[in-house]
């Protein structure tokens, strides 16, 4: 989110917290200005520290309206909004993301029942209490019930996993339509961040009404939230689907400045500056034959401007250096093509400029699975199949890693270790007729002390050992930590399978101390897992970072139940690339000898 966009959240919710007490007009002229800061192409930061005056020539942004947002920039913190907070404590995003259930309705709600949040409406619309209420009645009480389900996924950033799918449906039904020169997606969904807020699709067009009106009949969408003429939203799998058309020129400076991290973005902007160039989403002009008013510090807009055009043409004064493409807008400014996982001001733009980035992992780079199961414990298909289907895909080794009994795991599930010593049998068999190297392991607990469920004689006879937590999944950072690193210290652990046991968007998992995870793991040569299955992408980017930068290894596994997870591997390696990962940091990328000498 840029500062813009944030900017404008806390002006659209000062506006709803004064509708809600019962303020007129006030409302009206927030929102307008709230509009009229997210469209705005200045950084709204930029202007805040020329001082108010600047952020006051913003259309319909009123003195009172920029001492605030002056007062945001420089302190983090609207004492007035905090005030309406405290006087009204509700959650009114909440609230009022459920339909038909507005500002004054929050107002109502909260003076009558004291309802502050979706799970007080929910159990206020169920005792019948919200009927009784003046003005609203059974259907209204039933409608919120109705659409309380959908207010509390809408509340919650969606899965990258349940998201990404949704992205590769509308961009290539985009690309097929005929009216688009190029079409992909920005934001965090092309930062591959493991949970997104919505999907945002970019579009380069000379025709942007044809591809507004192509993108609001997709078949896929549930509903169109707002169409203009070169933005749009719709709602398709319960995800928010916003569009934006720019002109071609224009694509590679637009793609550039919605994707990355706001962070990332400010960086590179002063790199623009220091040599003398404007950077914006328009492109990357040369700005140094320009006086003073026509500079990035300058009004954008004028005093009066409510014309769009007149805006962006501001926004293009200079000579144009770039804009067209990516690669372009970095190497004029002297760097290298960041990829869009890194781009999050954790050092990419120095080292962009030291020619010094690291060359990431590919999918392709991927030679096999070292984490899979089979119907042997919970998966749905046969040893052979998994094999084969692995082949298929292109494998040149596959580990068969069924879980262990032991804590955590169901009883009927688990495999003890009688059935892995028979399962070794199996493996054989398949082993005569596959076209692949097949490795037999296991996928053993780690109890709550760090001791593992399987027994230690039988574990060196296996291929691969997999430890993975499964329990006592609510310790503290140290004793989570410490456990962890006694089952990397176990000679026989060869993977720590996805180490927090975490499930995105219904369970934390284990906090624990990433750097000394890394460190003991690069110290026992022990892969730490990033697992691919998009409900886990366990180890994320962050904790990837520190087992490359403490010299140790990762495996990207899918932990594939079935041939269609293998699927998911592009989530795992895309994780990989978030952490810094090049080829040389990932098990998988190894021949089957080298393999077999790391883990022997």
């Amino acid at each position: 989110m840029s500062y813009n966009d944030e900017v404008a959240r806390l002006l659209f919710e000062f506006a709803d917290r004064l509708e809600a007490t019962g303020v007129e007009y006030k409302p009206t002229a927030y929102r307008r200005a709230a509009e009229n800061v997210a469209e705005h192409p200045e950084p709204i930061e930029q202007l805040a520290a020329t001082g108010e005056a600047a952020v006051s020539e913003i259309d319909r942004v009123g003195d009172a309206i920029a001492s605030k947002i002056v007062e945001y920039v420089e302190t983090g913190a609207i004492s007035e909004l905090d005030e309406l907070r405290e006087s009204m404590p509700v959650d009114m995003a909440g609230l009022t993301s459920v339909e038909g259930v507005g500002p004054k309705t929050v107002g109502t709600l909260y003076e009558t029942l004291g309802i502050t949040d979706l799970d007080e409406l929910e159990a206020a619309a169920d005792a019948g209490e919200i009927q009784e209420i003046t003005g609203f009645g059974q259907k209204t009480e039933q409608n919120i019930l109705d659409n309380i389900p959908f207010a509390r996924q809408s509340q919650q950033r969606e899965r990258l996993g349940d998201a990404r799918p949704v992205a590769d449906r509308v961009t290539d039904y985009l690309a097929a339509t005929g009216v688009v020169d190029r079409v992909d997606v920005a934001g965090s969904i092309r930062r591959w961040k493991d949970t997104i807020g919505d999907i945002d699709v970019l579009v380069a067009s000379d025709d942007s009404e044809a591809v507004v009106d192509a993108f609001t009949d997709w078949p896929a969408a549930d509903d169109v939230i707002e169409a203009g003429s070169h933005k749009s939203s719709v709602r398709a799998d319960n995800v928010r689907v916003d569009l934006r058309v720019v002109v071609p020129g224009e694509f590679g400076a637009a793609l550039q400045y919605f994707t990355g991290g706001k962070d990332h973005n400010v960086t590179l902007r002063n790199v623009a500056i220091n040599q003398g160039y404007k950077l914006n989403e328009y492109g990357l002009f040369d700005v140094s034959e320009l006086d003073d008013s026509g500079g990035d510090d300058a009004d954008p807009a004028g005093d009066t401007a409510v014309d769009d055009s007149a805006t962006t043409d501001s926004q293009r004064e200079g000579v144009r250096l770039a804009g067209a493409t990516e690669t372009d807008m970095y190497e004029t400014l002297g760097l290298e093509w960041i990829p869009p996982e890194l781009r999050e001001d954790t050092g990419e733009v120095e080292a962009a400029a030291d020619d010094s980035l690291p060359t990431l992992v590919e999918t392709a780079d991927i030679r096999g699975d070292c984490h899979t199961h089979s119907e042997w414990s919970d998966g749905g298909y046969s040893i052979a199949e998994m094999v084969a289907a692995a082949a298929d895909r292109g494998s040149e080794f596959h580990c068969v890693t069924d879980h262990a009994s032991g804590p955590g795991i169901i009883e009927s599930i688990g495999l003890t270790d009688d059935d892995l010593r028979e399962q070794m049998a199996a493996i054989d068999d398949v082993r005569a007729d596959a076209a692949i190297d097949v490795l037999h392991g296991v996928e053993t607990n780690i109890a709550a002390d760090g001791s593992l469920s399987t027994d230690d004689d039988l574990l060196a006879e296996l291929d691969v050992v997999v430890a993975s937590p499964h329990s006592a999944l609510d310790q503290d950072t140290t004793t989570a930590t410490e456990r962890l690193c006694r089952a990397i210290e176990h000679p026989a652990v060869d993977i720590l399978g996805h180490p927090t046991g975490r499930m995105i968007n219904s369970r934390e998992g284990l906090a624990v101390d990433f750097t000394a995870l890394a460190e003991t793991a690069a110290e026992h040569g022990t892969a730490l897992e990033i697992n691919a299955n998009p409900m886990r992408l366990d180890l994320h980017g962050e904790a990837v970072r520190a087992v490359v930068e403490a010299g140790g290894t990762v495996a990207i596994n899918t932990d594939a139940h079935g041939p269609a997870n293998f699927e998911n591997l592009r989530y795992g390696v895309h994780t990989a690339r978030r952490g810094w990962a090049e080829p040389a940091d990932v098990l998988n990328t190894k021949s089957s000898d080298e393999l077999d000498a790391f883990l022997h």
